[in-house]
């Protein structure tokens, strides 16, 4: 980790800097105020610390859950506890209440002698006779069942129905679908509470926030579940109302097929065969750099072909490739076998769920040995139909044209077992398969569209970059009005560079494409505003002074996003444990001045991929002595950053040694010690040398030769077959018998392999 100020540890977690301090004191470290400096073991304290806290809210809303339920399942279980002893005391009281309720027969006194007085009896009997209250019965029975103790009584609470009000304590039921670094005030919205509810409940988790600060994912699930909510996140910004189509607008397309391989297995010459044309000759050292989307006509129908570059550098746009298609050819070279980039294309065929078609290619010449390849694949679950198995394997050869027409019938067999649809009347989607910057036309897309169709003129979005679409061209160059699914073209409009692999739509108006494009943008922002880390003038003296991890820093330019991409993957994965690349830029079009600048401010070198510097950039570059390096291949790139990075490996200490000398005899001379009498049995012993003392193979000193004399004179070096005397600074205990090894300590460049 690196060292920061307490101050900036409290921006990180969104608390104040007094907090922050206290947190700090009571993790038991001792700091003065928020501008101290934050150690290592500090940091990961801190973390630990609010991962708990965090924990432990997630923990307790579960556990409020749960008890929520057990209390609702013990009401419920009384309730029903008390209805059944209610009916049963009912049906018990029932024959009781009807007897009740029927009047008695009037008695006859016995005494008939005073009239008056009876008269005035049985008026006083009728006043007293009352009719049976069933209520009253039934009322008076609840109130002694109430007394009872069968369990708590499920209480019912009024619901403020006012606008803002929510209760805490009601089960997560409800979902609501956000979105990452979405506002406090979005975020209250979306629940019906008051933003200041939300900024007091962060407060008591300890966090200090504010009504327009954005939340991470993480803060955003643990605030829905304090107010009832469960989340769901939902699709990027513009895609959540999408469409979906009725079964009858569904209409067949032509299949998206993907050419995947090994380098120089001939996937290129395959489809420059299969398109009458030659798309390798205008490629660098014969290997395709960039994504190729290209439509073929054939008398059955139409397939597009999705070129993805076979070097092992290429392998996110291989990715994407499978990803945005429906059939997956893999051409392995008969006269080679089952490469790494093979098994790679093969993974990436797989995670796509796409059927794999295997084109056994080069079977024209002799070395060819298919049955190899068949064996090979076997082992990577490839089976070929020959052998019971569910893989087309077709033998072709790109430069006869040997088994093409067969490979080409196999794949429109497949794509009439897979019923491939889409609805044509819609508006269009797709997915951007290369972008570029053409000095003349501007931002240039290649587009795969998916569904709907494409016109000149329709408001488009893709990614962060909005436009008008101003012309459309096929492959080839040929203005097209209409693009419908499965169809690949370059649009020009847009009003910037997409990302490769970003998604295409179209929208209702201009309008709203440029409402979704800032949007995403702003998303975007403060996504890389969060992940950025900035290195300091303390950081770069702490990193100086301990030793740590050197940097080479970059700057990636290119002519399209892919290769960028790819390049900057590539060049990320050369790793060691004391150098390392960082890529601290990188973009599409012409090395600008902007660029120079970023270089000079960070000391970073400035790779350039089929792009030139502006005349004013170059004459900056020179001025600055910022190094810009330009290339036409990605592996002499690659290559050259192994070199660099080898640069600044410390050089590793190796010994060599000079010679060995056995001793014979010792000589005492005074104020200098025992000289030991030697012979020489290989190699040279030179005076100022470091030598040590070995007895039985075990050293038992070690020292600088001081004296060194070849009878009585004093000589600077002594060859093998020679006898001398040797004199050893700081080493007495020497007998005869003993061995003397010179030796001496050279510095040898390491490699970069060797620390991986």
């Amino acid at each position: 980790m690196s060292k920061k100020r307490l101050y900036e540890l409290a921006k990180d977690y969104n608390v104040s800097s007094k907090a922050m301090v206290d947190i700090v004191h009571g993790l038991g470290f001792d700091v003065k105020s928020h501008s101290s400096t934050a150690t290592d073991e500090m940091l990961q304290a801190v973390q630990n610390k609010f991962a708990s806290k965090k924990e432990e809210v997630k923990k307790e809303i579960e556990e409020r859950k749960k008890k929520a339920e057990a209390r609702q399942l013990a009401e419920g279980e009384a309730i029903r506890r008390r209805q059944e002893i209610e009916r049963r005391m009912m049906a018990e009281l029932r024959p009781a209440v009807a007897a009740a309720a029927v009047p008695k027969k009037k008695e006859l006194p016995r005494e008939e002698k005073r009239p008056i007085l009876r008269k005035k009896k049985d008026r006083r009997k009728k006043r007293k006779e009352k009719v049976v209250d069933l209520k009253a019965i039934h009322a008076s029975f609840k109130k002694t069942m109430s007394s009872l103790d069968l369990g708590k009584k499920k209480r019912f609470h009024r619901r403020d129905e006012r606008p803002g009000m929510a209760a805490e304590e009601s089960e997560p039921t409800n979902i609501i679908k956000v979105t990452e670094y979405m506002t406090v005030s979005e975020l209250a919205g979306l629940m019906g509470v008051r933003p200041a509810q939300v900024v007091a409940k962060c407060m008591e988790m300890g966090m200090m926030a504010t009504i327009n600060q954005r939340l991470d994912m993480d803060t955003i699930g643990t605030l829905a579940l304090e107010f009832g909510f469960n989340i769901e996140e939902s699709k990027q910004i513009g895609e959540e109302e999408e469409l979906h189509d009725e079964p009858g607008t569904l209409k067949s397309r032509s299949p998206v097929v993907t050419i995947m391989g090994h380098v120089d297995h001939g996937k290129t010459s395959l489809l420059d065969y299969i398109r009458k044309s030659n798309v390798i000759a205008g490629e660098a050292g014969g290997i395709t750099q960039h994504i190729g989307a290209y439509e073929v006509e054939l008398s059955k129908g139409s397939i597009t072909f999705l070129d993805t570059p076979g070097h092992q550098a290429f392998s996110a746009m291989r990715a994407r490739g499978a990803h945005s298609t429906d059939i997956v050819v893999l051409v392995v070279a008969a006269d080679d076998s089952v490469m790494p980039q093979t098994i790679e294309a093969i993974d990436h065929a797989r995670a796509a769920g796409v059927p794999i078609l295997v084109a056994i290619n080069k079977m024209d010449l002799p070395t060819a040995n298919p049955e190899r390849i068949r064996e090979a694949l076997a082992k990577h679950n490839l089976v070929p139909e020959d052998w019971g198995g569910k893989t087309i394997m077709v033998e072709v050869s790109a430069k006869t044209g040997q088994g093409v027409d067969k490979l080409l019938e196999m794949i429109l067999l497949q794509t009439e077992m897979m019923e491939l649809k889409a609805n044509p009347d819609r508006e269009a989607h797709g997915v951007i398969i290369e972008a570029r910057l053409d000095r003349g036309k501007g931002p240039v897309c290649t587009i795969l569209i998916q569904k709907g169709a494409l016109r000149v003129g329709e408001p488009f979005v893709t990614g962060t970059q909005f436009g008008r679409v101003r012309a459309m061209f096929d492959e080839r160059g040929k203005n097209v009005e209409l693009a419908t699914p499965s169809t690949p073209i370059q649009i020009l409009g847009a009003n910037g560079v997409p990302q490769a692999g970003d998604t295409f739509m179209v929208v209702a108006d201009e309008a709203e494409a440029r409402d979704i494009a800032h949007k995403r943008l702003r998303l975007k922002r403060e996504k890389d505003f969060r992940t950025l880390k900035r290195l300091t003038l303390t950081e770069v003296y702490d990193r100086i002074k301990e030793g740590q991890i050197k940097d080479l820093n970059l700057i990636i330019k290119g002519d399209v996003d892919g290769s960028v991409e790819a390049l900057s993957d590539t060049l990320a994965r050369i790793q060691h444990k004391e150098v390392k690349v960082n890529v601290i830029h990188r973009g599409v079009g012409a090395i600008s001045e902007s660029d120079v600048l970023l270089a000079a401010a960070s000391q970073a070198i400035i790779i350039g991929f089929h792009v030139r510097p502006e005349p004013r950039a170059a004459e900056l570059a020179q001025r600055e002595k910022v190094d810009i390096r330009l290339y036409k291949i990605i592996y002499e790139v690659e290559a050259d950053i192994k070199a660099a990075l080898e640069g600044l490996l410390a050089p590793e200490i190796v010994r060599v040694n000079l010679g060995e000398a056995e001793v014979r005899q010792l000589f005492r001379v005074p104020k200098l010690g025992f000289i030991a009498g030697s012979y020489v049995r290989n190699g040279t012993i030179k005076r100022g040398a470091a030598a040590e003392v070995l007895r039985n193979g075990v050293k038992i000193g070690e020292g600088t030769i001081t004296s060194l004399k070849r009878f009585k004179d004093d000589v600077r070096e002594v060859n093998s077959g020679f006898e001398c005397g040797i004199g050893i600074e700081n080493v007495t205990d020497i007998k005869e018998g003993d061995t003397i090894r010179v030796f001496a300590e050279v510095e040898e460049a390491r490699r970069l392999e060797s620390g991986v």
